[in-house]
């Protein structure tokens, strides 16, 4: 298939379509898990309401998980860990909408509305596309298509809660590591995240026993911070990576995220 962005109209038409089905199908798939959220933000003390609120307002599964899961394990006084944990999860999202930017265009609304369905999913599926309007396409139905699947499936997770019991007896609390080492595992083809992603798991491992909840994966994130900053153990292969922030919007990405 030729990587020309100027398709005929029978081709642009298909690209969108097949952008769509993309969508949906991301959607659906990653909607299911919102069904953990929802039982384990119960299980960490929050109430349905508070559960929903959650979904509706934040709308990060990664950040939502990491907050549910430091105030579950160290209650009320674990509040400022969970939120730092949180936010750092979400800043995430900064650099992903700074990428999409180009994709959304112009106006207030629209990218106000735009930057509440900026997610790692619709990321991925709007830059996997090779049109400018496929690529719009896969942006709104993923984001979109998620965000209503997520907060229906939350909404049961937290009625479900009560009945299922500890949603670890499940293995519901394994969904959102397991989610996110799916989204990580494509880009550990190089040294550098390799030995960041190893040294990071080792340094939060060491320092769970013996800091509050929260801490030990803050200061693990900021040490792979540093290092991807620094470009620590870098090499030419990395550099390449790096330089996929400038390409033009017509380059197909079909290697990742940037």
């Amino acid at each position: 298939m030729t990587l020309d962005p100027h398709f005929d109209d029978a081709h642009s038409a298909g690209e969108a379509r097949r952008a769509a089905r993309e969508g949906i199908g991301v959607a659906l798939a990653t909607s299911a898990y919102g069904i953990s959220f929802g039982a384990l933000a119960v299980a960490s003390g929050l109430d349905v309401w508070q559960t929903c609120v959650m979904s509706l307002l934040m709308f990060t599964g990664g950040s939502q998980f990491a907050f549910v899961g430091v105030v579950g394990a160290g209650g009320l006084a674990a509040a400022p860990a969970a939120i730092a944990s949180a936010a750092l999860l979400g800043v995430r999202n900064v650099a992903y909408g700074m990428r999409m930017s180009p994709v959304i265009g112009s106006g207030f609304w629209r990218r106000a509305a735009a930057a509440h369905f900026t997610i790692d999913e619709s990321t991925a599926v709007s830059l996997a596309q090779r049109t400018q309007h496929a690529r719009t396409i896969g942006f709104w139905v993923t984001g979109i298509g998620i965000y209503v699947g997520w907060n229906l499936s939350t909404l049961a997770g937290a009625l479900l809660g009560d009945v299922l019991g500890d949603p670890r007896a499940y293995g519901l609390d394994a969904a959102a590591a397991a989610a996110f080492l799916a989204l990580l595992w494509p880009r550990l083809r190089h040294r550098q995240p390799i030995v960041v992603g190893i040294a990071a798991a080792v340094i939060a491992t060491l320092l769970t026993p013996v800091l509050m909840p929260g801490l030990p994966v803050i200061i693990a994130a900021t040490v792979a911070i540093v290092v991807g900053w620094l470009n620590w153990l870098g090499t030419p292969e990395d550099a390449e990576i790096r330089a996929e922030w400038d390409e033009p919007e017509d380059v197909a990405e079909r290697e990742g995220l940037p």
